[in-house]
């Protein structure tokens, strides 16, 4: 009887350490972009908008969005930490959305977008919640390679660009937006590059995520 119960309780306390285990994989860093091929991502309206040429992903053409579409959490995100190489052009307009959702044409109409702007004509600049808490100052330069990161848990939202905070925000219990942004709240969902204009030329790279307990 003894031994029967001391196998029971190994089994049952190896099962414990298992799941303890997996845990801190699921949260380790996860690669979303393979540095070869947009595989795991689709474009919308304009496809030729996006291509892959060393290691990088350039953005440079009409008003297209790149959605992550691949395995990692069946693309389906809640609480977790983004982290994107980025280098800007001059003059160039690009976003990262996140908790949105994949549509064929326009600007996405669920979720928030960080924009990534160091020198576009439009003010508001790299880092901000675009339309919700906006950046005006530029964090980064043109033609330098910069870390952009964004950290949300909960209600909270944060982004960092080369581990400066730029953003602290958390959404209240009842956010108030205008009519043609009343997706602009937290949910789940994927992520999404912005192609902005024929003018703007943006390169990610190194994109990797976390999810976050």
């Amino acid at each position: 009887m003894y031994i029967r119960l001391l196998a029971a309780s190994l089994l049952a306390w190896a099962s414990v350490a298992s799941v303890h285990a997996a845990e801190p994989a699921r949260r380790d860093w996860q690669s979303l972009f393979d540095g070869k091929t947009l595989d795991g991502w689709r474009a919308s309206e304009a496809p030729g908008s996006f291509n892959v040429s060393d290691g990088e992903i350039v953005v440079h053409g009409p008003r297209s969005h790149l959605y992550y579409v691949g395995e990692v959490e069946r693309h389906d995100f809640r609480d977790f930490e983004l982290q994107l190489e980025v280098m800007t052009k001059p003059g160039a307009n690009s976003g990262v959305y996140f908790h949105t959702a994949r549509q064929d044409e326009g600007w996405p109409a669920k979720g928030y977008e960080v924009q990534v702007n160091n020198s576009h004509s439009d003010p508001k600049r790299t880092g901000g919640l675009y339309a919700v808490k906006d950046n005006y100052q530029a964090p980064a330069k043109d033609d330098v390679w910069f870390t952009l990161r964004i950290r949300v848990e909960g209600r909270r939202i944060r982004t960092f660009v080369d581990d400066k905070p730029i953003i602290d925000y958390t959404q209240p219990k009842r956010p108030q937006r205008p009519a043609d942004m009343q997706g602009r709240v937290l949910s789940s969902g994927t992520f999404a590059l912005q192609a902005h204009d024929p003018g703007s030329e943006v390169r990610y790279r190194n994109i990797k995520l976390r999810v976050l307990p």
